[in-house]
Formats: structure tokens, sequence, C-alpha cells
């Protein structure tokens, strides 16, 4: 596996402090609010930012592919991709709540060698480089060691996201834990990775949703997979299990597989 260069640190550092630029203009000030082909919101401010990282990566990165939420695909075959989301939790942004965050994957041939969860509301920025560990604001950071569902703090963005079948066997799940939480976006991730928080179980996610944050959390030492633990990629179904120890991730994924 390829390891990442200080260059596209740099460059990851880069596209975020361009993505923050724009879309806090934007904050908590009236917006124009756009409904895409599937239901989520988009505002004027996740387009900017978008539009900002894209000049960047085509003035230092050219030949690079990019798969992003507001502006499409380019260059999927080439030999790194990044893969970008500029606001993750438009509905926390649009409701002023600080818990959205801007996404950073970058992939090399079908690895995450370098993964990034910016919060520019709490100025936290979570990165995690493959072999390198992962740290927040330069401080190192792991998931914690829990490896029993019966001691786990679980997280999802919202009931909302789930269909009739998966609803249940989160809730079977979730109900098996310490304590459940619901909200945080992509917050929560990036609370695994600081060992907050020890399982985050979602469905309907896009590749910008989750191979930033699984960059950062595979660094912490933690796990993230799709429900029949497969690796994540660009081609996955969008259901997504991330645990603080293979233990607990066995167990919980044990769990959502049984049948009611």
């Amino acid at each position: 596996m390829s390891s990442p260069t200080p260059d596209l640190l740099s460059i990851a550092h880069s596209l975020a402090d361009a993505a923050a630029a724009q879309s806090m203009r934007y904050f908590r000030t009236p917006l124009d609010i756009i409904t895409k082909a599937d239901e989520s919101p988009v505002t004027l401010a996740d387009r900017a930012a978008e539009t900002a990282m894209r000049e960047i990566l085509a003035a230092r990165v050219a030949a690079d592919g990019i798969f992003g939420e507001e502006h499409g695909l380019e260059r999927l075959d080439a030999e790194r991709v990044w893969v970008l989301d500029p606001i993750d939790g438009t509905r926390s942004f649009i409701t002023g709540s600080p818990l959205w965050g801007t996404l950073i994957g970058v992939l090399q041939g079908s690895h995450v060698v370098l993964g990034m969860v910016d919060m520019p509301v709490l100025k936290e920025r979570w990165i995690g480089q493959a072999g390198r560990g992962a740290t927040r604001d330069g401080q190192p950071v792991h998931a914690s060691g829990c490896t029993e569902v019966a001691k786990a703090r679980i997280v999802t963005t919202s009931p909302d996201i789930f269909a009739p079948a998966d609803w249940q066997a989160f809730d079977r799940l979730s109900r098996q834990c310490a304590m459940r939480r619901f909200g945080g976006d992509c917050y929560g991730y990036a609370q695994l990775a600081g060992g907050t928080i020890d399982l985050v179980v979602e469905t309907g996610l896009q590749p910008y949703d989750y191979l930033g944050p699984a960059g950062v959390i595979e660094a912490a030492g933690g796990v993230i997979t799709d429900w029949q633990g497969q690796p994540l990629g660009l081609a996955s179904d969008g259901r997504v299990i991330a645990a603080a120890t293979p233990e607990l991730h066995r167990q919980a994924m044990a769990i959502l597989a049984a049948q009611a």
C-alpha cells in the first residue's frame, strides 16, 4: 500500500481551508435551498465550497480523479482519486447546528491512504494517514478498546435514514448497547476515532460520506466496513458499520445479521 506523501497532506489542508472559507460565509445566514434527486438539500455553500476545492486540485494534481458530491465524477480510473464532501450534514448546516463538516478521502487504488474530517465551526481537524496514525489538531487519537456490545456507546445520524428492515436491525443492536445517541452526522465517526464513541451504524451513504471518515477511523485503530464486513469502496452499498475494535465489530455485525 502506498503511504500518503507530505504533498498529499498539504493539499488536503488546502482543500479544507478553501471549503471552510466558503461555507463559513454562508453559515447561519438565509440560504436558497434546493432539493436534489435523492431528496437531500443542497445549498449555495455546498456548491461554492466544492468548486473551490476542485480549483485547487486542478492546479496541483490535475491528473488525479475526483468523486465529489456536488459536481460529479472525473477520471475515476486515475491512480489516485480524491473523494470530496464539501458539507457533510447539510441539514445541520441549514438549521444552524455546528455538527457539519468537510470530508476528504484519498484513494490510492482500492485503499484509503488519507482521510480528513474537518469541523469548521468547532475548529477541529481530524486526520488519518495509513501507517502514520490519526490526529485531532495535531494530537494523536486512538479508538477505544471496547470489545463488548453491552458496554458500547453507539451513534447514528437519524432513524430517518433507515429502511424498515435496516431500522429493525439497528434497533435490535442499539438496544443491547450501553448507550445510544442520535445526531452528529460525520462527527460520530470522529468521536469514534477519538475514543468517546464505540460504534457507528448507518445506511444510505455515498462514497463521499464514508471514505474520508474511513481513513481517520482505520488510522486510529478502529474498523469500518459494510454490514457484511467487506472493505468500503466506491461501489459499496451504503450500509456502514464502524467499531472501536475487531471484537466489537464482529459482535455488532452478528446482531445486525440476526433474524428478527
